[in-house]
């Protein structure tokens, strides 16, 4: 911070309520005093203003300009006898040459050990105002830098998590795969094709900072469908999306996850019957309604796909998204809900 930042940042923290508060209780006696005491002399009260206003904005600022890293006794020599001449030199230029110039009498705050006094208040309430105002901008400058590391490494474990497939699900596929090529190539080959275009897609995910719904919902086929090769019987599936809604930016692979919940939670547990994702319009949001067979235990400990994308929307929106999710036991199904601003995530935030 160069000087002139110093002075400018100094002057405005002496405003704040908590210091200009004892400033004006410690100011108001002495200039009360100097009325008080010297009722001969009509020039007393503005003296005795002029010498508070004056170690009020300069002490704290000399003390800053001269020990911007504080106060060092076994370094900072020169600099200390600096400060005290500056101290000095305000004193006594308001309290000695000003009234010899004015020619006025004899007041409270210029005799001579009022003015050693003074001289004293103006060192050590420099070096507090100085140092409090030091420590006060070192505490922001730390909050801020570890605010900022927190959320970078925030992203940078999101961005891990962005990546997430589940294993067993690739396992599974890639397992099928090498049946598929002993008894039905066609098949086998089809799902090699998805599964290298799902994957392509998780990468590119991975490097992007949003992308068109389009792109996050064709991902989204791949998996059901890679799922209904191995399984043609495992569910039926339902894809309502209004065509003018695809461009929308959303953060990358925040859908693929929770189709990947919607189908081991649901057929892939048991659970046979309709997985319906719909995609609707809703004022300033886009609402994401997905739909699988089979009742919600909750997250499961250790669980990190409801969490994590709960994280990531907080994130991406500054937590203007929502995530719900809710079972009923009458029809044994499971309904999740997003809900995002139309506006889409803050730019530059990477999720």
């Amino acid at each position: 911070m160069n000087e002139g930042s110093i002075v400018r940042a100094t002057l405005k923290a002496l405003f704040v309520p908590r210091r200009l508060l004892p400033i004006v209780l410690i100011s108001l006696p002495l200039v009360a005093a100097q009325v008080r005491f010297s009722p001969y002399e009509p020039m007393a009260a503005p003296l005795g203003v002029l010498l508070c206003a004056l170690c009020v904005a300069v002490a704290p600022v000399s003390y800053r300009v001269l020990f911007p890293e504080g106060l060092d006794f076994s370094h900072g020599g020169i600099r200390l006898l600096l400060y005290a001449t500056v101290g000095v030199g305000v004193v006594l230029s308001v309290g000695a040459v000003v009234p010899k110039v004015l020619d006025m009498g004899p007041t409270f705050l210029t005799d001579r050990y009022s003015l050693a006094v003074c001289a004293a208040l103006f060192l050590v309430g420099g070096w507090g105002l100085g140092r409090d105002i030091g420590f006060e901008e070192s505490l922001a400058l730390e909050r801020a830098r570890a605010a900022r590391l927190e959320v970078e490494a925030e992203q940078a474990q999101l961005l891990a998590l962005r990546s997430h497939l589940d294993p067993h699900f690739l396992f599974n596929t890639l397992n099928a795969i090498a049946e598929w090529c002993q008894t039905d190539g066609a098949v086998a080959e089809a799902a090699v094709l998805r599964l290298s275009a799902m994957l392509r897609s998780v990468l590119a995910g991975v490097r992007a900072a949003t992308w068109p719904l389009e792109r996050e919902l064709e991902l989204v086929r791949t998996l059901f469908n890679l799922h209904l090769l191995r399984d043609p019987d495992l569910f039926q599936l339902s894809i309502e999306v209004d065509p003018a809604l695809e461009s929308f930016p959303v953060p990358p692979l925040v859908l693929l996850p929770l189709a990947e919940n919607a189908v081991k939670h649901g057929p892939a547990a048991g659970h046979r019957g309709l997985i319906s994702l719909s995609v609707q319009a809703r004022g300033d949001a886009l609402v994401f309604t997905l739909e699988n067979p089979g009742a919600s235990k909750g997250p499961r400990e250790g669980s990190s796909g409801l969490p994590t994308v709960e994280r990531r929307l907080a994130l991406a929106y500054e937590g203007r998204a929502s995530l719900s999710l809710t079972s009923g036991d009458g029809d044994a199904r499971t309904r999740l809900t997003v809900t995002l601003p139309r506006s889409g995530p803050v730019p530059g935030v990477v999720t």
